[in-house]
């Protein structure tokens, strides 16, 4: 993984985690808030693919998608990231493939937050 892709990768875990700190109800479990070095490299992979694709959407819309609802926004992170458990883990948890509407409501809003920390990135970054 070069420098550039693992940078936009921790982004995204730290946007991760900062957010399961801030929406989990009660205490996460120890695997949502471990730092970037002990995640698995998998899911290190995966974290730094969808910080492209959010940059690339932010890019495509020449910076129009921050006008996504955070919903969108949510939406979006998802789709990305269920994509890369497909990609990765042949036979996924259905938990890992689920719906949208069927992520718990700390899920949805950490999305939101990893696309709104990506945008401000790119927008501060170019």
């Amino acid at each position: 993984m070069s420098a550039d892709t693992a940078e936009g990768g921790r982004i995204f875990r730290e946007a991760w985690i900062a957010g399961v700190h801030r929406h989990f109800p009660g205490e996460p479990k120890a695997g949502y808030v471990v730092g970037w070095n002990d995640t698995p490299e998998w899911e290190r992979t995966a974290a730094a693919a969808v910080y492209e694709q959010v940059r690339a959407f932010l890019h495509a819309t020449d910076g129009n998608a921050a006008k996504l609802t955070r919903t969108q926004k949510s939406q979006f992170v998802a789709a990305c990231w269920t994509g890369q458990i497909h990609l990765r883990i042949p036979h996924p948890k259905p938990s890992y493939i689920a719906e949208w509407n069927d992520l718990p409501q700390w899920q949805r809003e950490t999305d939101a937050d990893i696309f709104e920390r990506i945008e401000h990135h790119h927008a501060t970054t170019g």
